[in-house]
């Protein structure tokens, strides 16, 4: 039996594919170009809406509902998914279009809403844009659905869900990964994909676009690969300020408890601008590296591909990451095992080519790390500290990126400039600031530590399975 609900969705949908009807005859006598949503079925719509918001305020998650109250909310029939934000003259806007958010069951309404607001408690807006230039809207869209879909339940049976990619791309993707462990697998993937359609052509693909004549006009079915398209409207902001902007949302939204993985994602958002967001600043980097490339026989080559003797090239997506580690004197045992807690969170969540480089006043002991069982007791030298070693090093072995720990104790200018790769210095608890008159690269600082008598012992650092720690922060 139908509830009162359930009809007014259903004449609502019958409304929206009317509009849609006299949009197209519209259209074809060149009456006017955009859609006319009457006042009436906006009003009918957002009535549902609140229907929908009601009963997320009367959840346990009622922090969604409270956060879409102070949102603005527009009819768009051009998106490709039920729902869909950015931030407009300081406010978020959430978009619905009717097409096929009517087409959910109420709880499903409820998921959709909140994996646009997770989408925004993330920062996924602005980290879109960081990753665009290395990897396909597709992948990026995926691989952030996946982080966020894994706190949702009654989702919409197209949501992009690790076991639906692992299903439809054959894959063995791992639960409790960073976003960029999730961007890489996905997009070598679909590197593989590509490779076998260039094989041949589809000759059929105008002609599907000729005859999806809706789809042209408002969308009716969902696209993982321009479903955050709108995040492109939104307007031109800096992280900082787009924070400040999410923060007070949050503060308004809070009232009462919260579940846990919502508790740690504010968390993490409201701390990140204490002494250093240097893991935020670090996963920003790992965008930008330039990844390998390696040959492959199964893809044509893009600049000559009648030529079938040159070989294509696939993304190896594994960049080589340089760590040092300053051991010198003036580092106290705490804040050398503050670094290694530091590397030990790169090791775990990356996926790259690792290199630990001990070094004082010159390079003391280089080995790789795959594992966190890979990591060393420290070399117990405590000599002064230069830097220039260090970036020689790097200069000779073609790193992609150098993270540099050190209290910021040494030259006041390198013998020895970086040369094609991006640097990052992350000052100890105990430091002050770089000696270097140009440092070639960003500073962080890592936050203040007591100095205590016992050290950290290595077989102290966690090294099990997953647990709710283990899932990804904020930033992710």
């Amino acid at each position: 039996m139908e509830t009162y609900f359930d009809n007014q969705v259903n004449r609502l949908y019958e409304k929206a594919n009317e509009i849609i009807d006299i949009f197209i005859k519209a259209k074809r006598k060149n009456d006017h170009s955009e859609i006319n949503i009457p006042p009436e079925f906006k009003e009918e719509f957002f009535s549902l809406v609140d229907k929908v918001n009601l009963s997320l305020m009367e959840d346990k998650d009622n922090f969604y509902g409270y956060f879409l109250f102070q949102m603005l909310r527009e009819i768009r029939f051009d998106i490709n998914s039920p729902t869909a934000v950015n931030f407009k003259d300081a406010k978020y806007v959430i978009y619905f279009n009717p097409l096929i958010f009517l087409n959910l069951n109420i709880r499903q309404m409820e998921s959709t809403i909140k994996h646009e607001i997770l989408h925004i408690l993330s920062l996924h807006l602005i980290r879109a844009k960081e990753f665009k230039t290395n990897y396909s809207p597709l992948a990026i869209n995926m691989a952030m659905d996946i982080v966020i879909n894994k706190y949702l339940d009654h989702l919409p049976p197209y949501a992009v869900t690790l076991e639906w990619v692992n299903l439809n791309y054959s894959l063995n993707l791992l639960p409790f990964k960073p976003f960029e462990y999730y961007v890489e697998k996905i997009q070598t993937a679909l590197d593989l994909l590509e490779a076998d359609k260039d094989k041949d052509k589809d000759e059929n693909e105008e002609d599907e676009r000729d005859t999806d004549r809706d789809e042209s006009i408002a969308k009716t079915s969902y696209d993982p690969e321009k479903t955050h398209d709108i995040w492109e409207e939104s307007n031109d902001i800096d992280e900082k300020t787009l924070q400040e902007f999410t923060e007070n949302f949050i503060n308004s939204a809070q009232k009462g408890s919260v579940p846990d993985y919502l508790a740690s994602m504010i968390s993490s958002l409201k701390n990140s601008k204490g002494e250093l967001p240097w893991n935020l600043y670090l996963k920003k980097l790992m965008g930008t590296v330039a990844s390998q490339k390696k040959k492959t026989i199964t893809r044509r080559n893009r600049r000559q591909p009648d030529r079938l003797d040159l070989r294509g090239q696939l993304r190896s997506h594994k960049a080589k990451i340089a760590v040092a580690l300053d051991i010198s004197g003036s580092i106290s045992d705490e804040e050398f095992n503050q670094a290694i807690k530091e590397v030990l969170d790169i090791v775990k969540n990356y996926n790259h080519e690792i290199t630990i480089i001990e070094c004082d006043s010159e390079i003391r002991r280089v080995y790789n790390v795959k594992t966190i069982k890979d990591i060393k007791e420290r070399i117990n030298t405590r000599g002064g500290t230069k830097f220039t070693p260090v970036f020689e090093y790097a200069n000779n072995h073609k790193v992609n990126l150098l993270v540099y720990f050190t209290d910021g104790k040494g030259e006041e200018k390198l013998q020895s400039i970086p040369k094609g790769y991006k640097t990052l210095w992350v000052i100890s608890g105990r430091g002050d600031k770089l000696s270097l008159k140009k440092a070639y690269g960003s500073v962080k600082k890592l936050k203040n530590i007591v100095i205590k008598d016992d050290t950290l012992e290595m077989s102290d650092v966690k090294r099990d399975g997953f647990s709710m720690n283990d899932q990804e922060r904020m930033y992710i």
